[in-house]
């Protein structure tokens, strides 16, 4: 007679249907999302809403025929990656040298940079707007790259200090002795030990940096638009197309929920570990 105690205790059972519930009532929008985009107009607006229809691809053709979603598509693919790119070369030798060498006042910069993500977007906007119409910078990638990068650095450097403090420093102090130079440190000893952290706050900006709407919606138009710019333009004083629009958002998440799909280890590992540090 086996003395193991089976797993499907009351407790076990009704964690596992909250858990079931919740991840539900996260996916219900995305997936009326999905359906509505094969409805056609009349029954996207039909009361009470339909789930059993004949599916077109109607909304889809249109976009295609009326949008160049592989324009929109390729901003955001250069915004969010040069983006995210540039932001770790930033903010890898900041959290390194706050993390190795520290002084009495890391702790201080550290929660001032914190600070400025409490700053609602919109309090920034008309002096960003304005710098960026006088030096020519406006609806292009390049004032995007600048912003997010900017937005994702103190997100970036906080992860990244986190990872770095885990790493014992008898491993660095090792490398020094045997007469390592900082470069060499850092590039040889540092960056081998780190590539998981590095990976994890990597791909969580890249996926806010897709993500990202406001900016793109102010700064930007038809040159430099990303799919949030597309979105947004199905919305017109005519009225929402609701079919149309579910079928644009959906051609927009598509990238990036199947990249996080096949990331999702090193997303759940930077949200659970560095972030909260």
């Amino acid at each position: 007679m086996s003395n193991k105690k089976s797993v499907w205790t009351p407790t076990y059972i009704l964690r596992s249907l909250s858990a079931w519930l919740v991840a539900l009532v996260i996916f219900f929008p995305l997936l009326f999302l999905l359906v509505t985009s094969f409805k056609t107009e009349l029954q996207a607006i039909a009361v009470p809403s339909m789930w059993l229809f004949e599916p077109t691809l109607e909304n889809f053709t249109e976009v295609q025929e009326r949008s160049d979603y592989l324009h929109y598509a390729w901003n955001s693919v250069v915004t969010s990656v040069l983006s995210t790119l540039l932001g770790l070369a930033v903010a890898t030798p900041a959290a390194y040298a706050m993390a190795f060498n520290p002084t009495k006042h890391t702790k201080d910069v550290l929660m001032w940079m914190l600070s400025t993500k409490m700053m609602p977007a919109v309090g920034a906007l008309v002096p960003i707007y304005i710098l960026c119409q006088n030096t020519g910078l406006l609806d292009t990638k390049f004032s995007l790259i600048i912003i997010f990068t900017l937005s994702n650095l103190p997100i970036m450097v906080w992860m990244l200090y986190s990872y770095f403090k885990d790493i014992p420093h008898e491993i660095l102090e090792a490398a020094r002795m045997d007469g390592a130079t900082v470069a060499q440190e850092f590039r040889h000893v540092l960056l081998p030990l780190s590539m998981g952290g590095l990976a994890s706050t990597g791909l969580l900006c890249l996926v806010l940096s897709w993500n990202e709407a406001f900016w793109s919606l102010n700064l930007t138009s038809a040159n430099a638009g990303t799919l949030a710019t597309l979105v947004a333009s199905y919305s017109s004083p005519e009225g929402l197309f609701w079919a149309k629009l579910s079928a644009v958002s959906v051609l927009a998440i598509a990238p990036i929920v199947v990249f996080g799909w096949f990331s999702q280890k090193q997303l759940v590992q930077g949200l659970t570990f560095g972030a909260v540090k």
